[in-house]
């Protein structure tokens, strides 16, 4: 008895030990929740919506499900200010080069079943709402105001993409050099050791173009560069008055893409593998092509009918590779089959010299009408739309061009720069009209002259250089900047009027995109976002507005600006929110009255705090 006693007594002891020990736990996790807050929230815990337990609310009510619903409104009542968060966490360090939805690390905890060999793990792979991240991401420890452009264009500070690994594996070909605490980009590449500019001169003596100018006196505009690099292809063609897409994966040459838009040149993440590029038919004059590593020859030749897609009536192809001067008999074996493919697909060797071939595209059907029955690649069905591509899986048939194309025996296209300002023979493929073309572009040449008197007391010269217009329509916010020196990647939603095609014949370049998701982007790669009624669109899609902030702050660079161009209800919604991303009002104006709004439009302008840097941030000199 005395035993039993003794061990029930033992027993309510150690009852009493885990519940002190329980309940000190608890009262630490409490006490200490703010600094483990501060880490990144990904994983098993989901992302929290407005009114969430996250944000200060109680999940135990009623009042969780009804905020959720209400957190996409944006006409709340006063009483409800209460939802809005007072701050966000800070991501680790070691997630400052997020990208969202070409997260490596992600696709591999995820376990998706993805074909390495089809490049599948380089494409989009975007996290659930649970497994998103509902932090703000720091830039690198040292960040430093960017180097102004054009300095930026041959180096950048090693602390904002503090990543050398290119500098030993490519010195042989000079792509960069590490020099003290910069980044210097001397121009080299794979296939043109002895400069960009060299061999882009030397492209243009191949076509026989007047002054070795590859522009072709305003006929050659826009340039796909597949397989980029750090994109000092497309850097030294913007002195040719081209503008290229520089187009990377984010692959093991770590941070290809962030080099180049840190440099100030235009650049993309995306990866040639099963999925269309979000590019419409039509789009480039040349694409190119120096040592890439792709395959060519797989899958039917699907990759370069791909790229066929994209090319204008008589468009370029030049290929810099082992294969087009044909050392060894695999190198011949590659060229056999690949000259043997393109002569079925109707492309001629306009020249070939050297390490270097430059195929050219056909003006007009006529040719595909001209090969025998059953000659593959075929052409695509009748009722496949080239301009869709978001998502599009690609498809190994030839683009067949438009009745007006064919007509016209070309895109029918002015050179640049009139191209800009003239009416896209595809506006009535859109069923536009040229006078609203035209009013389109006299419309946002006043708008963005006030913009710019909004933003004059805030900028200095050469501040701003990598600009993106969120909801571009016809290009016209892109157009007007003409004589600033800038460049502007143009968004068009995917569910819109493809718009985008007008844009490139315009002279312009840009993507398609889905602003319910993250943009295909690494962190802090703008100077200035402009949202013309974008919020109120991702509204009725039923999407967060509190995630589309987060990702402008993520793609945004610290002291960036954006400019919401919405409804004053939107404006209002997003001014609960600047505490919590650490956004300053520089702003506001009233739009002009539009009698096809439920409301009038206000501008409001947003610049991003340097708060987040390292305190060793100063101005680059």
């Amino acid at each position: 008895m005395t035993k039993g006693k003794t061990d029930k007594a033992k027993k309510s002891q150690l009852v009493s030990a885990l519940c002190v020990v329980g309940f000190f736990l608890v009262f630490l996790f409490v006490y200490y929740g703010s600094s483990v807050g501060s880490q990144v929230h990904q994983g098993t815990s989901t992302l929290k919506r407005l009114g969430s337990s996250y944000l200060g609310g109680d999940e135990d009510d009623d009042l969780g499900s009804k905020q959720d619903e209400s957190s996409f409104k944006f006409g709340m009542e006063d009483g409800e200010d209460n939802i809005f968060p007072k701050s966000f966490p800070v991501c680790d360090d070691q997630h400052s080069d997020l990208i969202p939805c070409l997260d490596r690390h992600l696709i591999y905890q995820m376990r998706l079943k993805l074909d390495l060999n089809l490049m599948e793990h380089y494409e989009r792979h975007c996290p659930l709402p649970e497994r998103r991240y509902n932090c703000l991401i720091p830039p690198p420890p040292g960040y430093k105001v960017p180097v102004k452009w054009p300095r930026s264009r041959d180096e950048v500070w090693k602390a904002n993409v503090p990543h050398t690994h290119l500098a030993q594996e490519k010195s042989d070909q000079h792509w960069m050099v590490v020099k003290g605490e910069k980044i210097s980009f001397p121009g080299g590449g794979t296939h043109f050791h002895y400069g960009a500019d060299k061999y882009i001169a030397s492209l243009a003596n191949m076509l026989n173009f007047r002054k070795n100018n590859l522009n072709n006196e305003g006929r050659i505009r826009t340039v796909l560069d597949v397989g980029c690099g750090v994109a000092s292809f497309g850097a030294y063609l913007l002195s040719s008055d081209i503008i290229a897409m520089s187009l990377a994966p984010n692959d093991v040459h770590q941070n290809q893409i962030q080099f180049a838009l840190e440099r100030g040149i235009p650049a993309y993440l995306g990866v040639l593998g099963t999925k269309r590029l979000p590019y419409p038919s039509g789009s480039f004059e040349l694409a190119h092509c120096s040592r890439c590593r792709i395959d060519w020859l797989q899958r039917d030749g699907l990759l370069l009918l791909e790229l066929d897609r994209l090319l204008r009536p008589g468009g370029y192809f030049a290929y810099s590779s082992p294969e087009a001067y044909a050392q060894d008999e695999e190198d011949r074996r590659i060229w056999r089959e690949m000259s043997a493919l393109v002569e079925r697909m109707c492309w001629k060797i306009a020249s070939k010299k050297n390490q270097t071939v430059i195929w050219v595209k056909p003006l007009t059907n006529d040719c595909y009408m001209e090969r025998k029955p059953g000659t593959q690649p075929p052409l695509c069905r009748s009722d496949d739309d080239p301009d869709a591509v978001w998502g599009v899986p690609m498809e190994a048939c030839i683009t067949p061009y438009s009745n007006q194309i064919q007509k016209a025996g070309g895109s029918g296209l002015v050179p640049w720069p009139a191209r800009l300002t003239a009416p896209s023979p595809r506006l009535a493929d859109l069923g536009f009209s040229k006078e609203r073309f035209e009013k389109d572009t006299e419309v946002w040449q006043e708008r963005v002259n006030s913009y710019w008197d909004l933003l004059a007391p805030k900028i200095k010269p050469n501040t701003l250089r990598n600009l993106m217009d969120m909801k571009a329509n016809l290009g016209s916010f892109g157009a007007a900047l003409r004589d600033k020196d800038v460049w502007v990647m143009n968004v068009v939603p995917e569910d819109g009027p493809n718009t985008l095609k007008l844009i490139y014949d315009r002279g312009l370049i840009g993507s398609v995109h889905n602003w319910c998701e993250a943009f295909s982007t690494y962190p802090r790669t703008y100077d200035l976002l402009h949202a013309w009624t974008v919020f109120s669109d991702i509204e009725k899609k039923g999407c967060s507005a509190e995630d589309l902030m987060l990702e402008m702050d993520r793609i945004l660079r610290p002291n960036g600006f954006i400019i919401v161009r919405d409804k004053r209800s939107v404006v209002e919604y997003i001014k609960k929110y600047l505490p919590a991303l650490h956004w300053d009002a520089v702003a506001t104006a009233d739009g002009e009255s539009d009698p096809e709004q439920e409301e009038n439009e206000v501008v409001f302008v947003i610049r991003k705090k340097m708060l987040l840097a390292s305190a060793s941030v100063r101005d680059s000199t």
